[in-house]
């Protein structure tokens, strides 16, 4: 009994934290590109921008992940993650040139990309201590994008993207106040972090094959992801059609997150994982011949059998592959592949593409990578099904 009592403040703030923190999601992903261009740099500028980050949080994330399971504390390193983006999100706000916006979105981006492996951290640590599942929690990350999705586009579309970086303010405050309700959720070890442990682990070929699949998988992602927002603009859409399709993205996930909170155990990971990617071909490919706003709204409805089966799926398979000693670390890891590396290449070579050799060679890029992550899941299914024979 008193376990069910403790639990529901334990997930109750572990819920809104998610919330909130996928609310910054919304702006830095989608938003952000369309605040620079309010400042006047072009799509190359941005793309550097959208990459910088990346590349620099390939250091953060493992800097604070390690530190988080070497220390054995996420809260501590959340609070100053989040203290972190409320000042340089407060010194955005006031730059102007793309030499200042440059340094503090780098640093910006320092403090943004290690709190969402963390909080999966804590989350998947909540959920078992408690005998919850994993997505329970992590659903709400998945409600909050789609509210702050069209609350922020239409709030934007009614005052301007100048108001973009006070948003993010807000929502980096409100972040930090919840964050300093939350309780540390002790680890099942009290032995800390060997490196050579870690080393040992991704040195193993299944390691290697999984994230190697991932990262191909990731760059078809990052470069829809991170030019959606300006293909929607340039094809006429307003800042509430954009915030309407973030808006069908975001949940469509929802309902196969919550099957696959259900039923997802009965599959194993690697056939989800290959659907996934063949529904991020798919994708990738109608998007290429899409030429008005409507479709490619339609098309963000497939967001649900794309990241909503990869994600999940990724996760459960990260924590069989890796031990609970390692867990923050291994966490870090997926997302250093998923968002850092392929953001900062998806980032870089997106704009680059965009710019010089157009939309339809731009998403036929970004369509060959994903399927080129098919075949490589499909080489790794394939020993199981002969063995099986």
């Amino acid at each position: 009994m008193k376990s069910s009592h403790t639990a529901r403040p334990d997930q109750t703030w572990l819920r809104a934290l998610m919330f909130t923190i996928f609310g910054s999601t919304v702006l830095v992903v989608s938003y952000f590109q369309l605040y620079f261009s309010h400042l006047g740099f072009s799509r190359a500028e941005i793309g550097y921008l959208y990459g910088i980050g990346p590349l620099v949080s390939v250091f953060s994330n493992m800097f604070w992940s390690m530190a988080s399971d070497r220390y054995k504390t996420v809260r501590k390193v959340m609070i100053i993650l989040l203290a972190g983006q409320l000042i340089t999100g407060v010194m955005l706000a006031n730059a102007t040139t793309f030499g200042q916006v440059f340094v503090l979105v780098t640093l910006f981006y320092f403090f943004y990309y290690p709190v969402y492996p963390l909080s999966d951290t804590m989350a998947i640590t909540t959920a078992n201590k408690y005998g919850r599942n994993f997505t329970s929690i992590r659903v709400f990350g998945s409600i909050g994008y789609a509210f702050f999705a069209l609350s922020i586009g239409y709030f934007l579309g009614s005052f301007g993207p100048g108001w973009t970086m006070w948003v993010c303010i807000g929502l980096a405050a409100t972040t930090l106040l919840i964050g300093l309700q939350l309780k540390e959720q002790p680890s099942n070890s009290s032995s800390k972090m060997d490196l050579s442990g870690l080393w040992a682990i991704l040195k193993r070929r299944d390691v290697l094959t999984f994230f190697g699949c991932v990262f191909l998988l990731a760059l078809g992602h990052r470069m829809n992801e991170a030019f959606l927002t300006l293909t929607l603009k340039e094809l006429g859409a307003s800042e509430g059609l954009i915030g309407w399709s973030l808006l069908i993205s975001s949940v469509s996930e929802i309902p196969v997150f919550l099957l696959l909170s259900k039923y997802g155990n009965r599959y194993k990971e690697l056939p989800l994982l290959a659907i996934a990617a063949l529904m991020y071909t798919i994708r990738l490919l109608l998007m290429s011949i899409s030429d008005t706003p409507a479709a490619v709204v339609a098309i963000q409805t497939m967001h649900s059998v794309t990241f909503g089966i990869f994600y999940v799926t990724a996760v459960r398979y990260i924590t069989r592959l890796v031990p609970d000693d390692y867990r923050a670390t291994g966490m870090a890891l997926l997302t250093i592949v998923w968002s850092s590396v392929s953001g900062l290449l998806g980032g870089t070579l997106g704009g680059l593409l965009l710019e010089h050799a157009g939309r339809q060679t731009f998403y036929l890029t970004a369509m060959s990578f994903c399927l080129a992550a098919l075949v490589g899941f499909s080489m790794k299914l394939w020993p199981g099904m002969m063995n099986r024979n």
